[in-house]
Parts: C-alpha cells; structure tokens; sequence
C-alpha cells in the first residue's frame, strides 16, 4: 500500500504516542507545556550579526557560493532576473511559485509559467520563508503553493526575498513559523548554496543533489537594523 509522507508520519508519530501510554491527537495542555518550555527556554550562543543584517546576509551567502542582487520593489524584478540570465548565458524562460505569476515578466523579456517546475525546466523562481543572516541561509517552507521542487529540481535557483524578512538568527526564524504557522510544515528546507558534494576524492563538486546555481534577489530596504521588526 502507498502512503504519502504526511500519512506516514502521522502514523510513526500514533505509535510513538501509543508506546508512551498516550493516544490520540496531542491535548492543547500538551501543546501549551511545549510552547510554555519553548518561551523559557535561554537561546545557546549566537553568532554577531551586526547593525546591519542585510549586508551580513549577502556577505554569508556570498560564502556559500550564492550570488545576491538588490532592488528597490517587487516590479523591479523581474528586469532584475533577466539581467542575472543574461550574464550567466541561460536562456529567458523560466517557473516560478504562483505567489509572482503576476509580475510583469512578459514587459522583462521572460518567459515565466507559474506552476511545479519539471524535469526538463531549467530555472526556478520562488521566494523563502525568511533568510537567515548568520549563515547566508534561505528558509524553504514546503506548502501546496510553496513547492520544495522549486528549489530542488532546476539547475538554477533564483529566490525573492523581502529585505524585511531577513532575521539575525535561525531562532528568529523558527519562532516566526511558530508564531504565523503554529507548527512545522512538511518539511522545512535550510538552503545554503548551490548543492555540493565532496565525496569523490575530497574535490567539490557543485550541483551533486540540486541546483548549480543560487541567485538571491532582494526586494527593499538597503539596511535593515537588528531592531527592525521581522
């Protein structure tokens, strides 16, 4: 019998339940003793970000092998991308979450379908949860609008981000989904960079289990201070 991911985990989840003498779904007293220790509980050490988180964000990723851009607002865009295309040699055409079917990418010069990338697509464009200025990271959020695909299957990856969407820490991050989610999706993906691999011979080798290339446009506010809200 098939089963999709979300049934199989629910199932794991039963029998780990039932073999605490606990059944059925979680009681609101369970989960607000979870939400309770959470809010208590002191974060471990972190990493200076500085005043200035975007900046911090783009010199992270910059490490992590992926290129950024900045733009003033969402129109801008798509003309954005296009000159990231046409600098890297691909051709102008592109899928993309439907969140930006609406963009003006016909004006730019792309061809931009707004639906699951294929096998054969070549670009992917979607936005993130929020990036992560520690590390250079982009926070996946898997959802029926939000597919993981998209920043898995095509060799090149552009993500949008809101500049005011870019937090200091992971911790940021994740208590924001708690706080506009209210629990973990299906999955949750950190994407740092390009997919790499060093397993043959210690040499790394880009694009082993995804894309080739990340491309991170950032959409706002040149400097966003740590006291900025997220």
């Amino acid at each position: 019998m098939n089963l999709d991911t979300s049934t199989a985990r629910r199932r794991i989840l039963d029998r780990i339940r039932r073999a605490q003498g606990r059944t059925g779904e979680p009681l609101p007293s369970e989960r607000e003793a979870v939400d309770d220790a959470l809010a208590r509980h002191a974060p471990g050490p972190q990493p200076t970000v500085g005043s200035d988180r975007v900046a911090h964000f783009e010199t992270q990723a910059h490490r992590m092998s992926s290129t950024t851009d900045r733009v003033a607002t969402l129109a801008e865009v798509p003309s954005a991308i296009a000159a990231y295309l046409d600098a890297q040699g691909l051709v102008r055409k592109a899928v993309c979450w439907n969140t930006f079917g609406g963009l003006d990418w016909a004006g730019a010069g792309i061809e931009v379908e707004p639906r699951r990338p294929q096998g054969d697509d070549m670009v992917g464009i979607s936005g993130a949860f929020v990036a992560v200025a520690e590390t250079g990271t982009l926070m996946m959020l898997s959802g029926p609008d939000t597919p993981a695909s998209m920043h898995l299957l095509p060799e090149t990856h552009v993500a949008i981000v809101s500049a005011d969407r870019v937090v200091a820490h992971y911790e940021e991050g994740f208590a924001l989904i708690r706080a506009e989610r209210g629990q973990l999706p299906r999955a949750t993906n950190l994407v740092s960079g390009p997919s790499r691999t060093g397993d043959i011979e210690q040499t790394i080798v880009l694009g082993a289990h995804g894309p080739y290339r990340v491309h991170i446009v950032i959409v706002g506010a040149g400097s966003v201070g740590n006291e900025a809200a997220s």
